[in-house]
């Protein structure tokens, strides 16, 4: 078990553009569960690749357990990686290469035998020990890789979107195993995902980040109920936060007809970005004041419903709505924010207004 840390780590690609990873600055407990989180190109695979030694600091530092890794080659680390590929061994069994490391480190045949089957059994792989990678579905390959980093018991686990090759079905049941078995060993995990699902059900904190710069790293229900930015609050939650740029009078935000209450110091703003969750928001009748939608989309997911439309100046918005609704494609409907559950953010620096 180890601490990590990003001391304000920084990585270019070329010295003519933005850094891939600008000042990372991140400190990771003993035993943490930290999921990096971002659109394509953010910089959260650089920066795992960089805790692992793969990518150089080109300024700042990664250290493991206090210790400056800016000289420590990858293998000295003590750090398992998993792929988006599955770099396996194609002359070797599954067996073979989830003990792969074990054996190079002379640990003894029974408790490579255990330790491989108790990974393949939270991985659902009992039944392929005998096979050899080409036997194998790409799904079947990507829980192998994990399986040979689990055997291992490093000082810190680096995972680079290690499900992404799986079906849904598994996916959902496998980053459960996952999150289950790193509580158990208490292993410090580094986790790359795309998928702000999987970042919000597995990570004790999820880091943020958008053009490679730390937007906001916090429990996953702090980045829910209070985003540090416009930009947490539309990545976060799905479907997103809605985001609308509105006017305010009199500390009031004013969506369509109606005046909402902020609960922020504006600060002598007369425009914000107001944002609320779809289930901030509620249907009223004709008379109330409101914000007047056409429905665009109706999504059932059985126990609740959403739908997605648009204004008549263009803004999209997402309410939830409950069972048995009745809305249709094509109807126009009266929606009022729920006033204590409204989100404010500057309107330049995308900042949250408190």
């Amino acid at each position: 078990m180890a601490t990590a840390r990003f001391d304000h780590a920084t990585r270019r690609f070329d010295t003519s553009s933005a850094p891939a990873v600008d000042s990372l600055d991140i400190d990771i407990a003993d035993g943490e569960f930290l999921v990096l989180v971002g659109p394509s190109g953010c910089g959260k695979s650089t920066s795992l690749r960089m805790l692992a030694g793969l990518e150089p600091v080109d300024s700042g530092r990664v250290l493991i357990d206090d210790r400056d890794m800016q000289r420590v080659a990858p293998r000295d680390r003590d750090v398992a990686m998993v792929f988006q590929n599955y770099a396996l061994y194609p002359t070797m069994t599954v067996a073979q290469n989830m003990g792969f490391a074990l054996r190079n480190a002379g640990v003894n045949k029974t408790d490579i035998r255990r330790q491989v089957e108790e990974a393949a059994r939270i991985l659902q792989l009992e039944d392929l020990l005998d096979r050899k990678p080409s036997q194998l579905s790409g799904g079947q390959r990507q829980r192998v890789a994990m399986g040979r980093a689990i055997v291992r018991r490093p000082k810190v686990f680096c995972m680079d979107e290690p499900l992404s090759n799986l079906d849904a079905k598994l996916r959902v049941s496998t980053r459960g195993e996952i999150a289950g078995l790193q509580r158990r060993l208490g292993v410090t995990t580094v986790y790359v995902t795309h998928d702000q699902v999987e970042a919000m059900t597995m990570g004790t904190r999820v880091a943020v980040l958008d053009k490679g710069v730390l937007q906001q790293v916090a429990a996953p229900r702090e980045l829910y109920d209070r985003p540090a930015n416009a930009f947490v609050a539309g990545f976060i939650g799905t479907p997103a936060m809605n985001l609308v740029e509105v006017p305010v009078a009199g500390g009031r935000a004013l969506v369509g007809d109606a005046k909402i209450d902020v609960p922020a110091s504006l600060g002598g703003r007369d425009r914000i970005i107001l944002g609320a969750r779809p289930e901030a928001l509620r249907l009223v009748g004709a008379g109330e004041p409101g914000l007047e939608l056409t429905v665009d989309l109706v999504e059932e997911l059985g126990a609740e419903a959403f739908a997605y439309g648009h204004s008549d100046a263009g803004d999209r918005v997402a309410i939830r709505l409950d069972r048995g609704h009745g809305t249709a494609v094509g109807e126009r409907i009266r929606v009022r924010h729920i006033d204590a559950e409204v989100h404010a953010f500057d309107t330049e620096t995308g900042d949250r207004i408190d």
